[in-house]
């Protein structure tokens, strides 16, 4: 895809974030909205993956460890095919299998159940172990937000990914600089990040993360990096693409109303014209 396809399909994902929260009155738009380009570049471009056999034996394998931001992933999914897009607004709601937090037992897609945080890395560490125990190929990539890294289990999964080598292992951060209870460097600083990284015997590489140049790069580079796995710290803008999101702690974890809906997603289209 070129550029102006990828900016267009995060574009479109972000609108399937906006409409989610809405319809459900809940959720969490600023971390989806922050990682759209990301998770547009993953699915559209870079994993080997398939809508129509989402349990491919060989297919590149992708954990949510900051699972909160499920409806950035669910409309991800539903805009690369593995369910219908107006499944969307049924989000949260009782009986809708698209709930808070994603479940591998009843979402086309997903690889691994999530929500706890910090749990995600270790199952992705998990994974990308049984790729090289099993001589298999593919790839795992996992997403953690910069609040998350605060829990100690990531360092764990950190340390035994380093020490095994897990090349095939790629751990992507959304340093959006903010989590639930304000700026992650007021709560509890997990600066520097890239050095900690690095500590762990990690390959790291610094992007912003609404840069599509930039997330192609880095992910080219993990591929061709041997021996280590892979940190991409992605500076990026919570509640990117919607105005009064923007850099707005509040919207961490708060639903638009109809106005707001509206508002936001006017400036979307506006973006993809």
């Amino acid at each position: 895809m070129t550029v102006a396809e990828l900016q267009k399909t995060a574009n479109e994902i972000r609108k399937g974030i906006i409409k989610a929260t809405h319809a459900a009155k809940s959720g969490h738009p600023g971390g989806s909205l922050s990682s759209a380009d990301m998770f547009a570049y993953l699915y559209f471009e870079e994993m080997n993956i398939d809508p129509k056999n989402p349990k491919m034996e060989d297919r590149d394998r992708f954990v949510l460890s900051k699972g909160h931001v499920a409806p950035g992933l669910y409309s991800t999914l539903a805009e690369r095919g593995f369910f219908p897009k107006e499944d969307l607004l049924t989000l949260r709601h009782i009986d809708s299998y698209l709930q808070g937090h994603p479940d591998m037992k009843k979402i086309p897609g997903v690889d691994m159940s999530s929500g706890s945080l910090g749990q995600g890395i270790s199952a992705a560490v998990g994974m990308a172990l049984a790729a090289k125990l099993k001589g298999k190929d593919y790839r795992t990539y996992t997403l953690l937000g910069d609040g998350e890294i605060q829990e100690g289990q990531v360092w764990e999964a950190a340390m035994s990914a380093g020490f095994r080598k897990l090349d095939n292992l790629v751990v992507i951060v959304d340093n959006n600089g903010l989590q639930i209870d304000g700026k992650i460097d007021d709560v509890c600083s997990p600066y520097p990040i890239d050095a900690k990284f690095e500590a762990f015997n990690f390959n790291v590489i610094n992007i912003d993360g609404h840069n599509f140049d930039e997330i192609a790069d880095a992910l080219k580079k993990a591929k061709e990096c041997k021996g280590k796995p892979t940190a991409i710290i992605m500076k990026t803008v919570k509640g990117k693409g919607v105005s009064f999101m923007e850099n707005q702690v509040g919207w961490h974890g708060s639903a638009p109303n109809d106005e707001q809906c509206e508002q936001a997603l006017n400036e979307l289209e506006k973006v993809g014209c």
